[in-house]
């Protein structure tokens, strides 16, 4: 598998890119866990008014508790008390699921507010790269003598803008065809370029 181009100037893009990639998401997942953070602080009132219905709980409890057992009263007197306690206790419901509310906005914001840039530019990054390592690994497997520029010179023709084909010869096709070797691997690495592979060195004459 070949995971970065052999020519030195797309090598250097290519780390450059991956580098980048790496600080984008770094970023966004720093963006999101801010946002997060400070969403939470929106359930502030809900902690506070869950606070003050526990607390006026308890202490209604405790009062309904303490008189309950006065001679004669019998529960009258507590039960007033063990009713208040009742409406703390729907206080402190009522506190607690502001926070639960405001911690699943918190939790979705944040990962809305992160995922969408993330996977735009790394779902983008990665489909480029998955083409780039597919392409210059196949095409590695036919490029390990000179004969194999023929392959290359041929793609070439059906591949490249004209005007590049023009500026090797002004006959590429017949070139090919009579198998010139210096316009054979003008034009096979053209092609090579494009899969980030450089030709192999010259020495064995292109097959015909």
């Amino acid at each position: 598998m070949r995971l970065y181009s052999d020519i030195t100037g797309r090598r250097l893009a290519q780390v450059a890119a991956d580098l980048g990639v790496v600080l984008w998401v770094w970023l966004w997942v720093r963006i999101a866990m801010r946002v997060h953070e400070t969403t939470l602080l929106l359930a502030e009132p809900g902690r506070r008014l869950e606070e003050a219905g526990a607390g006026f709980r308890g202490r209604m409890t405790d009062a309904g508790d303490s008189v309950s057992g006065l001679p004669l009263l019998e529960d009258r007197i507590a039960a007033p008390f063990r009713s208040a306690a009742g409406v703390g206790a729907d206080f402190e419901t009522a506190g607690q699921d502001l926070v639960t509310a405001v911690e699943r906005f918190a939790l979705v914001l944040g990962l809305t507010t992160g995922l969408a840039p993330i996977l735009l530019v790394a779902g983008t990054w990665l489909l480029l790269r998955l083409r780039f390592v597919r392409r210059a690994s196949a095409a590695q497997r036919f490029i390990d003598a000179d004969p194999d520029l023929d392959l290359f010179a041929l793609r070439a023709m059906a591949n490249q803008p004209m005007p590049r084909l023009a500026a090797i010869s002004e006959d590429p096709a017949g070139a090919w065809r009579r198998g010139d070797r210096d316009v054979v691997r003008a034009l096979a690495v053209l092609e090579l370029k494009e899969a980030g592979l450089r030709p192999p060195p010259p020495g064995v004459s292109p097959a015909t």
